[in-house]
Formats: C-alpha cells, structure tokens, sequence
C-alpha cells in the first residue's frame, strides 16, 4: 500500500507559500507558510500534519490492540504535539507527547497500561519518528 501527497512552494523562505494536496482530496491546495509553521498564520505546517498523523495511527493501532486484549473501547481521543527544536545549525522534530483519553467501561486499568505502551511502541507512525515520545494514557470507566 502506498498513499501520495504532493507540495508546491513558490519564492523564498521567509516571504514564500505553499499549498499541499492528497491523493485522497482530504488536503486540496492547504496554504502553508513560514508563518504558519513558526508563527500564527493561517493554514498547517509539516509539523501539525505529523501530531495529525501520529494521533490517528495511535488511536487505530490503541483499539487494534485492546480489542487483542478482550477490551472494547466505546471512544478513543488522542492529542499529540510536536516539539519542534533547534538543533545544530537546523531544526529537528525533538518529541511528541500523546495524551490520550479511553473509555472503556470495565477494562482493567493495568492491562489498559501495557496495551496502552505496545500502541506506542507499535504504531507505525511512531516507528518512523526519531523523536523521544512520551504519553499519558487515561482510562474512563
């Protein structure tokens, strides 16, 4: 399986656009910008689309594994946020935090825990990030 994106940028770094599309037409010619991605212009930036992508694979691969474990969640939400940092003469992506809230009437808390750390550590989105992440995992019965 293979899924395609496409970008267009158009002048310098700092007084340049660019818009992004899908192949799916979920984004279809969404504005970014430096101001988007270091200031508070209006669009996304690489970055938000990864805390996007990051949180739905966990999610997915979160309810993949609970229902491996004999629990049924009724609702999953995860946020993720991306640390954005400078690094050398550059920057890099440092870290993304997950927080996640799960009901899941029932469910055992401490095996909720340990499907909750494999979801981590499993999904593939956090594979190919080489960033430190980190998470708080909530049940709700």
């Amino acid at each position: 399986m293979k899924r395609t994106a496409s970008a267009v940028w158009q002048g310098g770094l700092k007084d340049g656009k660019g818009a992004l599309t899908t192949h799916s037409g979920a984004l279809s010619n969404t504005p970014y910008s430096f101001g988007t991605r270091f200031e508070e212009g209006t669009g996304t930036n690489p970055e938000e689309l990864i805390a996007a992508a990051h949180a739905g694979c966990f999610s997915m691969a979160l309810s993949l594994m609970l229902g491996e474990a004999g629990i049924r969640p009724e609702q999953i939400d995860t946020g993720a946020t991306v640390s954005l940092e400078q690094v050398g003469g550059g920057f890099a992506i440092a870290a993304v935090h997950l927080e996640v809230k799960v009901r899941a009437p029932g469910a055992d808390p401490v095996k909720f825990a340990q499907v909750a750390e494999q979801a981590k550590a499993g999904c593939p989105v956090s594979k190919v990030l080489n960033a430190k992440i980190t998470m708080n995992a909530d049940l709700r019965n």
